[in-house]
């Protein structure tokens, strides 16, 4: 059953936000002074303007112009090498907090527990990680620094016009009205929204991720109708909910404007009557109007990115809410005595109330080989996570060396045991670089003799440049069969002491699979090995096989005492050896 990954709520939203601007104070306060500088050096223009205009009135001498003039220049260049260096201060800023939130963000993600993973579905985790980190990331980069320019630049021309003429100034003030009830009559709107936008966009990426990662499947299927529909469905959805937001743009941005024109005409129409009673002189009106003027851009650009900014908090919301994913274990100090694996009552429910296990039992000795088998859906691999650790028992417990898997921490786990399941993942990088995900110090040496292991060593010395060769997308495009080969010399480098085996060699030819496992069994002599098949060659290798049927062991020994016991096993065994 999926479910919705948590979302930061407003006082954690502030918090983190803080926390996070506290960290980078400094850099805020140099980009601030350095934008407080620029916003001064162009305030400038407007001041002498309405002072030469002032001094022509009075008949000042031409000197005294010239002087105005040429201070006037002086700030034009001032402002010019400000607002360069505030700009570079403002990027190189917007950088390194990016940089700390997607390194934040990664480590979270990447230590997510997997069943949390799992039951949210692929769309949810793929939207944060993708949609939502841009839209973040063009906010810090460009929106905050234009905010503070946006801020101080209207902060500082309003504290100019007051101190040209106040008394002029309060024709500001009609503006405030209209401004003030457009901006909040958007807020309370606008995060439900966005919040809905962004949720639409997660259904959508899992639809079409899904879809393409199961093209085969809903080939055979004949589902491609149903698929496309569903798509199609989840593109309505988007487009409704992006018809909601765009309502709310569209009613503040016509009122900005609005308030904008209606403070232009009242400076001119109150200063014209104020010059005229002799309360002001021309100059000061001047000044004042071009101050006004001067506002639109900065409010604008402010109010542009007062919707920029709520588009990115829903998201930073939605980024910052994957670190309130509760744990699924809580570790201890226990260390675990042996190597010896117990299973004792493993009961799992995927959904509350509908178990898919059902009180198994198992005892695995230490270095035994157990294969487990039987029809599809029977249980099999989830009982093969529960070994591995990878999701608590609903009920029951699985424990090594007395101490139970989900008290150990991950690395410490890892350690002990491993899962390889026919899913698998090449990444970004170069072979080595792969294989240096288990055993981040792993030689050359060491990471060849894992190779031959697996029988990969020929085949990625015959690439263009061997270990270096790049992989992944855009690089060198490795067959499924060698993608899993590299997953299991992971496995061969990570050197647990109990490995789960989950149709591993499944997607390599039955030939092919045979001499690798044969090549493997070297490498895993002295281990305990879990091997969940399809295969039965490697039910007749083992040590004991576990029939499991309906979540349950249905028959447990070894394949000949199975086959002799004429059960289950024994037919199944027999129909293999008739294909």
């Amino acid at each position: 059953m999926s479910t919705t990954l948590p979302v930061a709520d407003a006082a954690q939203l502030r918090t983190q936000s803080a926390a996070l601007m506290r960290r980078h104070l400094r850099g805020f306060v140099g980009m601030a002074a350095l934008q407080a500088a620029a916003a001064c050096a162009g305030l400038a223009g407007p001041f002498l303007l309405g002072r030469i205009i002032d001094g022509v009135v009075a008949g000042s001498p031409v000197s005294a112009l010239d002087q105005a003039v040429a201070i006037l220049v002086v700030a034009v260049v001032a402002q010019s090498v400000t607002v360069r260096y505030a700009q570079r201060a403002s990027m190189v800023l917007g950088e390194r907090v990016f940089a700390e939130l997607r390194e934040q963000f990664i480590e979270t993600v990447t230590s997510l527990p997997l069943s949390t993973v799992e039951k949210a579905g692929t769309g949810d985790l793929v939207s944060r990680t993708t949609n939502d980190v841009d839209r973040v990331q063009h906010t810090i980069r460009f929106g905050i620094p234009r905010v503070l320019v946006a801020v101080s630049t209207i902060a500082l021309t309003v504290v100019a016009t007051v101190l040209v003429s106040w008394v002029t100034a309060l024709a500001l003030l009609t503006a405030l009205p209209l401004l003030i009830g457009a901006v909040r009559w958007y807020l309370r709107r606008a995060t439900p929204r966005y919040l809905e936008e962004s949720a639409a966009w997660a259904a959508m990426n899992g639809t079409f991720t899904e879809s393409v990662e199961g093209a085969r499947t809903v080939e055979a299927l004949a589902l491609a109708a149903r698929r496309r529909a569903r798509g199609e469905a989840d593109i309505d959805r988007i487009v409704e909910k992006e018809s909601r937001t765009l309502t709310l743009r569209q009613v503040l941005f016509p009122a900005v404007d609005m308030a904008f024109g209606i403070p232009s005409v009242v400076v001119l129409l109150w200063g014209g009557w104020l010059a005229s009673q002799g309360h002001v002189t021309i100059g000061a009106v001047t000044t004042v109007a071009l101050y006004t003027v001067q506002l639109m851009g900065p409010v604008w650009e402010l109010i542009f990115w007062v919707d920029e900014i709520q588009v990115a908090t829903v998201s930073l919301a939605r980024i910052f809410g994957v670190s309130d994913v509760a744990p699924d274990r809580t570790a201890t100090d226990e260390e675990p005595q042996d190597e010896h694996m117990v299973a004792r009552d493993v009961e799992y429910a995927y959904r509350e109330g509908v178990p898919v296990l059902h009180g198994i039992d198992l005892d695995l000795a230490i270095g035994e080989r157990l294969a487990i088998v039987g029809p599809s859906g029977a249980g099999k691999s989830t009982f093969g996570r529960m070994l591995a650790g990878v999701h608590p028992p609903t009920a029951g417990r699985v424990t090594v060396g007395g101490v139970p898997l989900v008290h150990l921490p991950l690395e410490d786990l890892r350690g002990h045991v491993a899962l390889v399941t026919q899913e698998h993942h090449v990444f970004v990088g170069t072979v080595a670089d792969n294989l240096r995900l288990a055993r981040a110090q792993a030689t050359e040496r060491e990471m060849d003799e894992a190779l031959l292991a697996v029988d990969a060593l020929g085949w990625v010395r015959d690439l263009p440049e061997g270990l270096e060769t790049g992989v992944g997308s855009g690089g060198h495009e490795l067959t499924p069969a060698q993608a899993q080969q590299i997953a299991l010399a992971r496995l061969v480098l990570l050197d647990p002491h109990t490995l789960v085996l989950d149709e591993a060699t499944s997607l390599i030819d039955p030939r092919q699979a045979r001499d690798l496992e044969s090549s493997l069994a070297g490498v895993l002599e002295g281990r305990t090995v879990v091997a969940i098949a399809h295969r039965l060659y490697t039910a007749h290798d083992a040590d004991r096989v576990a029939v499991v049927d309906g979540g349950r062991i249905t028959e447990i020994g070894s394949h000949h005492e199975l086959v002799a016991a004429g059960g289950a096993y024994a037919r199944l065994w027999h129909s293999w050896q008739s294909e």
